[in-house]
């Protein structure tokens, strides 16, 4: 059986799912990405001491942000109520990187991994704003879905699961 997408209309065109005869169940999704950087700007971050303030505290927060406000930015998501988002920047002294993982929940019709993918890029560009000054050659990448539980597809995992237990 093929797979159809199902943003796409009968003549093809955009919309947005309908997803009002769907159940609410609970949602689930984890997100992870990573920004690598100059051994010395990760040792900055870690400092505390960037011109720019706690770089790992706004980023955190700007993850929560932008989870929050996916619709606004993704043309096609729902807008969802959610229930929980956890934020976890977890640094890689030996790659110089910083890693993100996003854990976001709700109770709804639709499922939550946009609002984890979207999470994690507004941390990792928040990251790169505000380091910027001092390595602009920091790069993102890796941003990827590790989990999502929940709805009529069920439970998947990603076969390279490298998330925080």
């Amino acid at each position: 059986m093929k797979k159809k997408l199902t943003h796409f209309n009968t003549q093809g065109q955009a919309h947005m799912v309908d997803v009002a005869a769907k159940a609410e169940t609970h949602r689930f999704a984890k997100a992870a990405g990573r920004i690598s950087m100059s051994p010395a700007t990760l040792k900055q971050i870690l400092a505390g001491n960037a011109k720019k303030g706690d770089v790992l505290g706004v980023a955190r927060l700007a993850a929560i942000q932008a989870a929050k406000r996916t619709s606004e930015l993704i043309p096609l998501c729902h807008p969802l109520a959610l229930t929980r988002i956890d934020i976890e920047l977890v640094a890689d002294r030996k790659s110089s990187a910083i890693e993100c993982f996003a854990t976001v929940e709700t109770v709804g019709r639709t499922g939550v991994e946009m609002e984890a993918l979207t999470a994690v890029s507004g941390a990792l560009l928040t990251i790169y704003d505000m380091c910027k000054a001092v390595d602009r050659g920091m790069c993102l990448g890796e941003i990827r879905l590790l989990e999502k539980k929940g709805g009529k597809s069920g439970h998947w995992l990603a076969k390279n699961n490298t998330a925080p237990k």
